[in-house]
């Protein structure tokens, strides 16, 4: 029976261990997201018409407008 709770055991340390290690993968990959964000935009101020005609590079949510004609 000792055999059985050991297997559990392991089984529930797997677990823990899986999930310890896809939070840890969770928040790497945000930090590296901010981290390209951060260096993009660092790369992009000096092109100001640039960050205001893309709002993705800061962002912000896509908003589809009509074109203008003469704009």
């Amino acid at each position: 029976m000792s055999q059985h709770r050991e297997a559990y055991v392991n089984l529930d340390a797997r677990a823990r261990r899986k999930l310890q290690d896809e939070r840890r993968m969770h928040f790497r990959r945000a930090i590296e997201s901010y981290d390209e964000q951060r260096q993009l935009h660092a790369q992009l101020v000096e092109f100001p018409d640039l960050l205001m005609v893309s709002p993705l590079l800061e962002g912000l949510p896509v908003r589809h407008q009509s074109a203008q004609p003469g704009h």
